[in-house]
């Protein structure tokens, strides 16, 4: 990547000079909702300004990035991919697409095998169409459709691409309402609820989600999320540390800004570059290390100019 020169016009953009930046990789625990998360952080830091990347249903647990002060506005930032490890119940639909909601019906089932099951798996792979549960957060007419399910107002809802990249069976236990555990990959809109809904119509069974836990979410793994005790006990010990949005963002490419340039480029003015590669944003630091934000390169009649998206500004 070859190294940029100053452009003297600026375009707005957005500041933010906060001392307490980065994120938590939370695991969450079942029972609770992702909101509920958030002001639980908020409490425990003694922070304001907290948000989440990636909603989970209260019964489902696992990995729920938490963004602290200002890298709540890096959330859209962070990379898509996500992964979960879910148990299905067939047998049983309900009005959530999950053991939380009311049972629909109840049926126990006899005589199927696990090739058929593994068979009909096949057809979640890859792009496919899914119509989001009635209970779930999507907007249709500036409402959300869990709101007009509880009020008695279901509504047409439009099948949306997704992608799944990955959908593996790793256990199954027969008998009357029969269970499989399945590892999943996928793109951001995917319920795994849905997964587990359409499964049980196309084996005619019914079929609802049992049991989720995300193992990965935005390029946050579980291996290295806390628990509410573990973030507790490291609060109480004032040794929790963020990770650094550069961390996080790590998925992002890097430039590099000699000192002269970065302040300029923190002041919100576009700087002209000379990229060798097309990228849709890049991560932005100083000669010296430091992480100053997120830049999206464009053509313009001038040239390849770099423009602020996010600025993060410490004293240069």
């Amino acid at each position: 990547m070859r190294g940029p020169s100053s452009s003297s016009y600026k375009k707005p953009f957005i500041l933010v000079s906060f001392v307490v930046q980065g994120f938590l990789n939370l695991n969450k625990p079942s029972g609770i909702t992702s909101h509920d998360c958030v002001s639980k952080t908020r409490r425990l830091l003694g922070l304001k300004r907290v948000g989440h990347g990636g909603t989970l249903d209260p019964l489902a647990t696992g990995v729920l990035p938490i963004a602290l002060g200002p890298a709540t506005r890096l959330l859209q930032f962070l990379s898509q991919g996500k992964a979960y490890q879910a148990t299905i119940r067939l047998g049983i639909r309900t009005t959530t697409n999950d053991l939380a909601g009311e049972f629909i019906t109840t049926q126990p089932i006899s005589g199927l095998s696990l090739e058929s099951v593994q068979a009909a798996l096949q057809h979640f792979q890859g792009q496919i169409q899914q119509v989001p549960p009635d209970y779930s957060a999507v907007q249709v007419e500036g409402k959300r459709l869990y709101d007009l399910a509880r009020a008695g107002k279901p509504i047409e809802v439009a099948a949306r691409l997704v992608e799944i990249f990955k959908l593996e069976l790793i256990d199954w236990r027969s008998g009357d309402f029969p269970e499989l555990d399945v590892v999943i990959a996928c793109g951001p809109g995917t319920y795994i609820r849905a997964i587990a809904r359409d499964l049980g119509e196309m084996l005619q069974t019914g079929g609802t989600l049992a049991a989720l836990k995300r193992t990965e979410s935005n390029g946050f793994g579980l291996a290295g999320s806390l628990t509410f005790a573990e973030l507790e006990a490291q609060v109480q010990a004032k040794s929790f540390c963020p990770i650094p949005p550069e961390v996080a963002l790590k998925h992002l490419k890097e430039l590099v800004l000699p000192a002269e340039l970065a302040q300029r480029w923190c002041w919100g003015q576009k700087i002209s570059i000379d990229l060798s590669e097309q990228f849709e944003m890049l991560r932005v630091h100083h000669e010296d290390g430091r992480f100053l934000g997120v830049a999206q390169p464009s053509v313009s009649t001038d040239g390849s100019v770099l423009i602020p998206k996010m600025v993060f500004a410490p004293s240069l």
